[in-house]
């Protein structure tokens, strides 16, 4: 359901968060090696995390990422629509331009529950409880 961007965006920033709450600020090089994406595209992916406010950059010698220790936990759904945008929750799954509950696909009635699904969840989800899950060991960033 989400894109490349996307997906390399929620790895980075668990890798983040796991790092901040270490008491470090990982660079993008790092990100990129921990979570196995392009350092180039992470680094793009970093860059426009920080346009959208959601963590923020230092630069120099001890600089990095990291999030605001004060702001809410981050929810998925803020990363989803700043990557992907509100697309992901209303496109159809066979690919129509326009399909609604008058102009249905085939498998509208069925997608729509699992859109909504995963709007749900994402909007439950924050990268604060996925880092959460790795950091108990429920779960891992890398395979």
């Amino acid at each position: 359901m989400l894109t490349k961007s996307a997906e390399y965006a929620i790895r980075a920033l668990v890798y983040i968060q796991l790092q901040n709450w270490e008491g470090k600020r990982p660079g993008y090089r790092e990100v990129a090696r921990e979570i196995e994406s392009p350092e180039h595209f992470t680094a793009k992916v970093l860059q426009l995390m920080t346009r959208f406010n959601l963590i923020y950059s230092i630069r120099g010698r001890n600089g990095g990422f990291a999030f605001d220790e004060d702001d809410e936990p981050l929810k998925l759904v803020k990363i989803i629509l700043a990557m992907d945008g509100q697309r992901v929750f209303t496109k159809c799954s066979f690919g129509f331009k326009s399909c609604d509950a008058n102009n249905k696909c085939p498998l509208h009635d069925d997608f729509a529950k699992i859109r909504d699904g995963f709007e749900e969840l994402v909007n439950k989800e924050t990268i604060q409880s996925l880092a959460r899950k790795i950091q108990k060991g429920d779960a891992v960033l890398i395979h």
